[in-house]
């Protein structure tokens, strides 16, 4: 949280992410005067994750301020849906450290993801 660039909203966001081979990718939100090309924490791990070579979110957890849950919007949601399973976790965490976990399953039922692309070819 503490790299993010929030001067507009001052909502800092960080996320981190577990990978298939047991690397931590971290992001955070990144924000631009032109409010839809902000780039969400979630979606800078992400970029982190691919660029190290990482394919497979394992776990991710994502950490803002505030008494309510700091969960991935929902297109974040899809973006960790393309590199992770319906068992992936969700920790969603605070200042003083985790405070809830979900499954992706949980916070994005009945998701398209690239296994509904899989028999096209067939």
């Amino acid at each position: 949280m503490e790299k993010a660039y929030a001067p507009y909203s001052g909502f800092a966001v960080g996320a981190a992410i577990l990978d298939e081979k047991g690397n931590i990718h971290s992001g955070a939100n990144i924000e631009n005067a032109a409010y839809p090309q902000g780039c969400c924490a979630e979606a800078s791990a992400i970029s982190v994750l691919i660029m190290a070579g990482g394919r497979q979110i394992r776990k991710i957890a994502v950490a803002g301020r505030g008494e309510l849950l700091c969960t991935p919007c929902g297109g974040c949601r899809q973006k960790i849906r393309e590199f992770g399973a319906a068992d992936t976790q969700i920790v969603i965490c605070d200042e003083a450290g985790p405070r809830q976990t979900f499954t992706l399953d949980a916070l994005l039922p009945y998701s398209f993801g690239p296994d509904n692309l899989d028999n096209l070819s067939e």
